[in-house]
C-alpha cells in the first residue's frame, strides 16, 4: 500500500479506486497529526512553562486555578514574551502541509479521474489554505487584535472547510464504470 503510492507520487494520470485511495489518505492524515503534535507540542509546552514561572514570580499579576479536569492561568497585562513564537508555529505547519500536499496530490488526482472529474478539483481548498497561512501570522504579530482581519480569516476558514468538504464528497463517490477519458477502470 505505502510502496504503491510512494512510487506513484508524480503519476497524475490514470484512475485510482476508493479501496486504494482511502487507506493511503488515512495514513497521510495520521502522519499530519503526529507531525503537527511533534512540531507544535514542545513550543506550546515551553510557553506554558514560561507562564507557570511568571505566575510563581509575579503572583500579584497572576491567577492560577486548578481542579479536577482543568488548569487555568490568567495573567494581567501584556506579556508577549510568554507566548509561543507563532512564526515558528506557522512555519512548521506550512512545511507539514506542503509534505501532505506532495504525498496526496497525485492520488487525489487519480481518484478524481476515477469519478470522471478533472484533477483540478483537488485544488479547490488550496487558495483558502494559502490565504490562511499568509494572513494568520499577521494577526498574531499585532499588539492589538484587528477584528476585521480576524473576521476575514474566520470567513476564509469557513470557505476552506466547505471546499474541503466538497472535495471529500467528490473523492468518496464511486468510480465511473468502464473506460473513461482518463483510462481503464483501476485494478484492485
Amino acid at each position: 500500500m505505502i510502496g504503491y503510492h510512494l512510487v506513484r507520487l508524480a503519476k497524475f494520470s490514470g484512475r485510482e479506486g476508493r479501496e486504494k485511495f482511502w487507506p493511503w489518505a488515512g495514513i497521510v492524515i495520521g502522519l499530519i497529526f503526529l507531525a503537527s503534535f511533534a512540531a507544535i507540542g514542545p513550543m506550546m509546552a515551553r510557553s506554558m512553562a514560561k507562564m507557570q514561572q511568571f505566575a510563581r514570580d509575579h503572583p500579584e499579576q497572576s491567577t492560577v486555578s486548578a481542579g479536577p479536569g482543568h488548569y487555568q492561568i490568567s495573567i494581567q497585562g501584556h506579556h508577549p514574551e510568554l507566548m509561543p513564537d507563532f512564526s515558528a508555529v506557522s512555519g512548521a505547519m506550512e512545511a507539514i502541509v506542503a509534505v501532505a500536499v506532495v504525498l496526496l496530490a497525485a492520488a487525489v488526482t487519480r481518484r478524481l479521474h476515477d469519478t470522471g472529474r478533472s484533477g483540478a478539483w483537488g485544488l479547490l481548498p488550496l487558495p483558502f489554505l494559502l490565504i490562511g497561512f499568509i494572513q494568520m501570522p499577521k494577526l498574531f504579530a499585532m499588539p492589538e487584535p484587528d477584528m476585521r482581519l480576524f473576521g476575514l480569516l474566520f470567513l476564509n476558514n469557513l470557505c476552506y472547510l466547505g471546499s474541503l468538504g466538497v472535495l471529500v464528497l467528490l473523492l468518496a463517490r464511486s468510480g465511473s464504470k468502464g473506460e473513461s477519458r482518463y483510462g481503464p477502470p483501476p485494478e484492485l
